[in-house]
């Protein structure tokens, strides 16, 4: 199997879509599947290792971190007729996306496409929700040819069938339990953020609008005021969202910025319970990161984390944008150590399940079973709706 890529971000991105594929190319590489990636190019052309092909980029206007690709379409086309792909994967639906597809559709070869993120519900909280009609339509014009749709969710995949979108697999995320786990808890978090309440919540992610963190923030201002004594929370990531919140947050409140690798995996193993307002979600990467390292989870109920959170068994879940409910079920939980320690402990139990292997595994026989569909059909529909 020969594979062709294309992302519209990659490292040293820090988003869920450019850690993933950064994961999937390692484990090409390990299976020994050959492969290329293309991507915009956002650092230094030695922070890139073969297979990754970079291409010209400006910064998006909506995420300045994020990169606008200007792919050269015949330097792309030239490499791609030499390289003889099998499959050609778009990861995002953008530039570079739009060359595979472009490729793929001339030269007739099986092509999926990965669906990573709700962009219409972005545009709601970007003031842009005029134009959602025509990004669905655009979104139904680039998929219509592709083999498979692959949607990280049960959530996903039930919204995008409802869109009118067909022909949906399940490539679900999986989570490093030895980078993730409850063992790198240490007292030294506490003393680094200077925290003296007995519980830490942690929230991890961009701080962002579409995160919802203002929902968040509203919370702990409407917390009790024994309650509020008795948490901290730290929050965790960056964004064009922070200095505004800084200024809002409460005297509760820690900003610490951007954290990566065994830092990051340390703040999650020393808080008590994590909390994820975002309802945008197609997965929720930590909130399974969370679960990993041993903490029960209070997330938003809408979005990928729903295919997650066992109400009452791993975490607990509130209605979205409604801080009342979120301050009710941060109560609970300040008041029931017990059960804490419970979802805790099964949350660990359930992402002990999740390895990326399998996922990848999986992947692996989506487009195998892709591959051999089009060779026993030529360029039939695959109906239905199938798990990897």
């Amino acid at each position: 199997m020969r594979l062709a890529l294309f992302t519209d971000t990659y490292l040293p991105q820090t988003n869920g879509v450019a850690r993933t594929l950064h994961r999937l190319t390692g484990y090409l590489n390990r299976r020994g599947i050959e492969h290329l990636l293309f991507t915009p190019k956002s650092a230094p052309e030695e922070g890139y290792a073969d297979p990754v092909r970079t291409v010209a980029s400006i910064p998006f206007f909506l995420y300045p971190e994020c990169r606008l690709a200007l792919p050269s379409m015949s330097s792309i086309h030239n490499e791609l007729k030499a390289f003889h792909p099998d499959l050609l994967h778009m990861a995002t639906p953008f530039n570079l996306g739009l060359c595979g597809l472009r490729y793929a559709r001339k030269q007739n070869l099986p092509h999926v496409a990965s669906y990573h993120t709700h962009f219409d519900r972005y545009l709601e909280y970007y003031r842009m929700r005029r134009i959602v009609p025509l990004y669905w339509k655009y979104m139904k014009w680039f998929h219509r040819t592709c083999d498979a749709i692959l949607a990280p969710s049960q959530e996903t995949v039930d919204y995008l069938q409802n869109q009118g979108f067909n022909r949906l697999r399940t490539w679900s995320r999986g989570v490093d339990c030895s980078l993730y786990t409850p063992d790198k808890r240490s007292s030294t978090v506490r003393e680094r953020y200077c925290v003296s309440a007995p519980l830490l919540l942690l929230y991890v992610g961009r701080i962002a609008p579409e995160k919802d963190i203002t929902t968040l923030l509203l919370a702990m201002r409407q917390l009790p005021e024994s309650i509020a004594a008795a948490v901290h929370l730290l929050v965790v990531g960056d964004g064009p969202l922070l200095p505004e919140l800084q200024e809002q947050a409460p005297d509760n409140v820690t900003f610490a910025g951007s954290k990566y690798g065994e830092e990051l995996a340390e703040l999650y193993a020393s808080a008590d319970m994590f909390v994820f307002p975002s309802a945008t979600e197609t997965f929720g990467n930590v909130v399974l990161e969370a679960m990993a390292s041993g903490l029960p989870v209070i997330a938003a109920d809408a979005g990928g984390s729903r295919d997650l959170i066992v109400p009452g068994v791993t975490g607990t879940v509130f209605a979205a944008h409604q801080p009342g409910t979120l301050v009710q079920e941060i109560c609970a939980a300040v008041l029931h150590p017990g059960l804490r320690a419970a979802m805790g402990a099964e949350g660990r139990k359930q992402a002990l399940c999740r390895s990326w292997e399998q996922i990848f595994d999986g992947l692996i026989r989506n487009y195998e079973n892709v591959i051999e569909s089009r060779r026993s059909k030529g360029h039939a529909e695959i109906p239905g709706i199938f798990s990897a």
